[in-house]
Parts: structure tokens; sequence; C-alpha cells
């Protein structure tokens, strides 16, 4: 019995591991995906003329679009070729058709997870700027590093727009050159010299003999230039908004220099500086540094909403880096005696996966907006050129696949192939290292403090305090910072899977999803569901921390009669049920309903959503002012779905005497959640494991049955002068 209860629990650590994410439920491989979207949209949305989809290609994931035996053109999914990561961390599936010629016939977006796009624009309208793909030239845009077309922007998705515009263009590049469409030949490897930065030119320097030599690069535009290209645009309602000023004001001034070059890093960095980013930089990183001052920020403040900084982008020939949040650094001062005054000093690393090199001419690109109504803006992009000067880089004679000095002191191959190029999952985990040692360090932490329970609550000021610091670090940085939430969908995600493919690389692409859902399997066997609703839910935090608030302010709480409260106890089963039902019938349908949970208003979104959606999470929150933890207690499907499982855990760590419950009812009436039954046994389902029933049990001052333990101790050695220690041996007190 034993062992089959043990073969239940590993069972269920590997379920609850294969529902890590809601892209669980993508096919095994790249081959796979695009005939599955295959069979959902038929072959004539990009060739009308077309009869059938061909065999798949064996060397690349392209379909062939067939009329009879002839050829008519090519159908591929982005996804399968380039990293096409948007703004929720989730892959966008585009599906793209290409003819002989070069030119697309048909973009099809097929399968996205943006939460921008998801709630207050329309799924139309993202469709119909993809759909704006067709007639796209390809040669055009490998002549002119991707940029031949003007971009489509939605105000509101526009890191969802880049993204897309960014994988449509280099996949259909990846395609055309692959199979020599439109005259467009594949990168050869290089077989002649190898130029790479020279780590002997170490020398200082300064700003004007730097921005003279071309080691910093500059764009600068005015008032008057940024006027008169959006006249150019021919947009009349930009027209109608110039920027204010006169005409000579700075409107954007940039520098750009590449930070790891020696001499350039120190004249701008600074010794000490340049020293901490040759630490930091792995093998095959570089770093620039751009500076910036004038009307407009090259930064924004997209960033601090989605971590992507949405204005700028890196581009060298067919290839193109978005940075995100932990690839910035903020810098304080320029070190060069002769620099500028800078309004915003920042230096970004390009990563290794990315194909950059920087002997080679590259550009940063700006995206300059102007609002052209309440919720409507349009875009314009200017380009920062850069060739880094011939006297900081040093020809190598190496072989096709040989392996060189890259220039920032580490080895990295040349000319990589294509397929040499990590996995986007791996890219991701790889930039992801610092919040991955966060997260792991927290869980550790907690663990530990579970594994000694006792001696911890011993003290109840620092339990208290210790409590408030975690949930504040849980909500802060797990939940509003990395949008580490789970969800009763990861659950639902698991039962459509079973009769489908998993796909590992897909449900990997959220690290700290991950490793969050491997933490709870593994807590469900030693302490249930209270691991995670009580510790490691965002959400949870957030009602315990806004209910504590409002106790501070003697905000009356409610205590629902015993008989009403463990009736409520059974809705979130009931609810957890329904979508499980609903799941059976269509997982999209049961994601729509899975909106009972506030998880993605008030943590991932932060209450930037439709008002619906806002004020039914706000009201939760409310009734949490007056009832602790209300939707943990009553609502939640994710407690439910947990709480099942839950039943099998091995431990029993929280103890009790057996005056508890009769007549002692002091942890009863102090259980945050209710957990206690009047008769003193602890609910294991609704139990969160906050610990406080653990200080009760040690406490001198409130718990009757150590009161009167001290009592008695007291009593004893005031009639014998003896005192009892904890090993049980006594000592003779001084008269």
């Amino acid at each position: 019995m034993q062992a089959l209860r043990l073969r239940t629990v590993f069972l269920l650590i590997f379920t609850f591991i294969l529902s890590a994410s809601n892209y669980a439920i993508a096919a095994s491989g790249s081959s796979n995906r695009i005939l599955d979207f295959a069979k959902k949209v038929e072959v004539i949305k990009f060739f009308p003329e077309a009869d059938r989809y061909g065999a798949l290609r064996e060397h690349i994931a392209v379909l062939p679009a067939m009329a009879g035996d002839e050829v008519l053109g090519w159908v591929f999914l982005t996804t399968d070729l380039v990293s096409t990561t948007g703004y929720s961390g989730k892959p966008i599936d585009t599906l793209v058709g290409i003819n002989p010629e070069g030119v697309l016939t048909s973009v099809q977006l097929v399968k996205h997870a943006e939460p921008i796009v998801l709630i207050g624009i329309p799924d139309s309208e993202i469709k119909k700027i993809t759909e704006n793909y067709a007639g796209l030239d390809i040669r055009k845009e490998a002549e002119q590093g991707g940029s031949a077309h003007d971009l489509d922007i939605i105000s509101g998705a526009t890191v969802t727009i880049m993204v897309i515009d960014d994988s449509v263009v280099r996949a259909s590049l990846k395609v055309a050159r692959t199979l020599g469409i439109g005259g467009l030949k594949g990168a050869r490897a290089d077989t002649g010299p190898k130029f790479v930065i020279d780590p002997d030119r170490t020398e200082v320097s300064d700003w004007m003999t730097m921005t003279g030599d071309g080691s910093i690069r500059r764009l600068t535009l005015d008032v008057g230039q940024i006027n008169a290209a959006f006249v150019e645009q021919g947009n009349p309602k930009a027209i109608k908004r110039p920027e204010k000023g006169p005409e000579t004001d700075s409107y954007v001034d940039m520098f750009m220099a590449l930070a790891d070059v020696p001499t350039a890093g120190r004249t701008i960095l600074g010794n000490a500086e340049y020293a901490n980013l040759k630490k930091r930089l792995k093998e095959g990183e570089h770093a620039i540094v751009v500076l910036g001052r004038g009307r407009y920020s090259f930064k924004g403040t997209g960033y601090v909403r989605g971590g992507i900084f949405d204005r700028i982008q890196l581009i060298q020939d067919d290839i193109s880096v978005r940075f995100r949040d932990r690839q910035h650094k903020r810098l304080g001062v320029v070190a060069a005696d002769d620099a500028p005054t800078f309004k915003e000093l920042d230096m970004f690393t390009i990563p290794a996966d990315s194909g950059f090199d920087p002997s080679k001419p590259f550009r940063l690109q700006l995206l300059v907006h102007r609002t052209i109504g309440a919720i409507e803006k349009t875009f314009l992009t200017f380009d920062l050129g850069y060739q880094l000067p011939q006297q900081y880089l040093k020809k190598i004679e190496v072989a096709p696949g040989a392996v060189v000095d890259a220039g920032n002191g580490e080895a990295a191959v040349t000319a990589p192939a294509e397929d040499g190029r990590l996995e986007l999952w791996q890219r991701i985990w790889n930039d992801r290292q610092v919040d991955i040692a966060i997260l792991g360090i927290a869980l550790a932490i907690l663990s530990g403090v579970f594994f000694f329970q006792m001696q911890v609550a011993k003290s109840e000021k620092f339990t208290f305090w210790f409590r408030i610091g975690f949930l504040t670090f849980v909500l802060v940085w797990l939940g509003w910072m990395e949008n580490a939430q789970l969800s009763v969908v990861n659950v639902l995600a698991l039962f459509s899977a079973l009769t489908t493919e998993f796909s590992w690389t897909a449900f990997l692409m959220d690290p700290l999803v991950f490793l969050l859902w491997f933490a709870v399997a593994a807590a469900l066997i030693f302490w249930g569901r209270g691991a995670y609703c009580g510790w490691l839910c965002p959400f949870g935090a957030l009602q315990e921390l806004t209910n504590r608030i409002a106790k501070f302010f003697k905000v009356p709480q409610v205590s629902l009669p015993w008989g009403l409260h463990e009736r409520l106890w059974a809705v979130k089963y009931m609810i957890f049920l329904a979508l499980f039902g609903l799941s059976l019938y269509s997982l999209a349908v049961a994601e729509h309903y899975a909106e009972v949970e506030p998880f993605k208003t008030a943590i991932i979104l932060k209450f930037r959503r439709g008002w619906p959606f806002v004020l039914f999470a706000v009201a939760l929150l409310a009734a949490g002012l007056f009832i602790e933890r209300f939707y943990c207690r009553y609502l939640c499907p994710l407690g439910a779905a947990l709480a099942i499982p839950a039943r099998l855990r091995m431990f029993d760590w929280l103890k009790r005497y057996k005056e508890c419950g009769n007549p002692c009812a002091r942890c009863e009436k102090d259980c945050m959640v209710g957990a206690i039954h009047p008769e003193g046994n602890i609910n294991p389902n609704e139990c969160l494991n906050c610990l406080h029933c653990q200080v009760l049990y040690q406490s001198d001052d409130k718990c009757p049955v150590c009161i009167k333990k001290l009592a008695r101790r007291k009593k004893f050695e005031a009639q014998t002068g003896i005192s009892k220690t904890e090993k049980g041996t006594s000592v003779k007190q001084p008269a």
C-alpha cells in the first residue's frame, strides 16, 4: 500500500511538471507544428490556385503549395525558424506564404498569448496588420537589411507588432536564402580573413578624438527635421500636431559606441566600470553604450511595464536584437572629461546567440512616435549607423568553423551556422540566470523555514515580519516584476495534453513558472497546498498584505458561522470541476471562463485592463479586507486543484495538543483562513501553512497548555528551588 502511495506521489510530481505551461500542448518538433497549423489553415489562403500542401522539406520546415505537380510557392511557420518571443514571453506563431519571386503572398497570425492584445485591442486588428505583409518583396528587404518597408504599429501593441515584423522578415529571408528564392543565396561560411576586436589596443582616448575617428557615432535631429519627416510621411493627423517650439531646438541627440572595445570602454566608462563590464560579459557577448539628450527619450517608459525597450533595436544584415531590461544597465557619468552632459546614459548587452559580429557594420534603429488622437499614435524610424574603425580590429586567418577570440577575451566560433544556435528556451534560461538564482534562493529559504518551523516559530515577532517580508517579495518581484503567477489553466492544459504530444521546449519557455511548478509538485509531498497558496502565490500575497493594512486601520473583521464557512469551501471545487468539464470540450473555452481567476488583471497586467475585469479584481480584494484571504478560502480553482493531490502528502508537520479543540479554541479563532475545525483538527485542504498555530503552540503568553505548564514549573521551582532544564536534568537554584 505504501509503495502504491509513493508511486502515486511521484506520478503527481511528473504530472504537475508537465502542466507547467499553457504551451505544453504544442507538438514535439517544429516540423509537426507546421503540419498541425497547416491542417487548420487551408493552402488557398496563401495560393488561391493551389489544391494541397506538398511533403515537408527535409532540411528546412517548409511546405510546398502544390497545384497538381507544380510548386506554386512555399508556406512556413515563423516560430520554426526564428525567435518570436513577444511581450508575454511566449512565442507568436505566424504562417507565411512566399512565391518563387520572393514576394509574400499571405501572412496569417495563428496563435499568440499577448496580454496587451488579448485585452483592450481586438484580435482582428492585429491579424489585419499581419495580413498587410502580403506583397512584401523579400529581395528588397535583403538589400536594405530588413527595413525596406514601413512599420504599421498599433498604439498599445508596439512590442507585439515589432516582434511579428521582425520574425516575418527574418524567417522569410532564411527560407529565401535556403531555397534560393528570388535569386537570393545562402550565406557562405567565412573562408578568408576574420576581423575581431583587437584586445591589445587599450589606450585611453578622449571624447573629441573618438567622435572624430568614428568610434562614437551620433544621430541628431532638431524639431524642424522631425516636423518635416512627419509631413513627408503624409499622415494629415500627424501634420496637424507638429512639435512645438523653435525648429532649431534639439529633439533627438543620441550617441553610440561599442563598449567592449578596450579604448572606447575605458574612455567612456572609466577603468573600474570597464573592468566590471569585462567580468559580466559571457562568451560571445558584446555591449553598446547609448547616450542621449534632447526632448525625446530613446528608452521611453515601455520597458518599465513590459521589460522590453520598444524604441530601439540593433540591426545587422538580416538579424535584429531587441533589448530587455535584464540586458540593460544605467550608467552614472561619462568618464571622458571633455564629454558633453547627457540625460540618458545606458549600456545594453548584445546576446551571444544573436549572431552579432562587431567587425561588420550595424545600425541602431530609433522609433519615434507622435500622438494623433486620444489613444492613437503614428511612427517613424531613424537609423544611427555604426562601423568600428579599422584600427581597433585585427585580422586573423581562420578555417571555416575555427575558434577565434571574439574581442571580449572569450572564445567564439566564426560564422556560426544557423542550426548551431541555441534553442529559444535555452537562450531564455541563459538570459534569466539571475532571476533563476533569486527564485532558487527564495525557495531554499522557504524550504528551510518549513523544515525547521518549530525553531522559527519560537519567536512570534520574527515569524510575523519574516512572513510580511517574504510576501512582499513574492508580490512585487515574483508577481508584478516577473509575472510568475501560476494558474488553473496550467492544470487544465495537462488533461488536454494527454491526447497530444508534449513539447518540452514549449513549456520551458518560462523558467520561473517551470521552477515554481516543480517546487509545488515537491511541496505537495511534504506540506500540501499551503506551501504555494500560503507563501508563493502573488495574488494571495496581495490579499494578505491589504488585509494587514486594513487591520492596522481598525477595519472590522467578519467571522462567518462555522456551518456556512464550511459549506462555502465547496464553491472553489465546484468552479474547478466546471472548468475541468469545459476543458474536455474545449480548452480555449475553459481558458476564457478561467477569468474567474483575477490573477491576470491584478498581477500580470497590474490592473491596466478593461473596467469589468478591474472591478471584479478590486471587489475580491475589497471582500478580503473584511474576510482575510476571501478569494483563497472560497473561490480559487487553482487552490482546489492543488488541494486534491495534497491529500497524498507523506508528512504531518503541524503539532497539536490533545487539549486543542477541547476545551481550547484559541488557534481555531486565530487561524487566518478558518482551516481549524471546532474539534481542533486542522483541515489540510484549507491550511495555508502560515505557521501562526505553531507560534501559539509554543507561546507561554497565549496557549493555555503552555501557560499551565509554565505555571506548574514556576510553582515547582518556588517550592523546591530546583530548575528543570530542557534535557530533563535538574539544577539547584542558588539561595
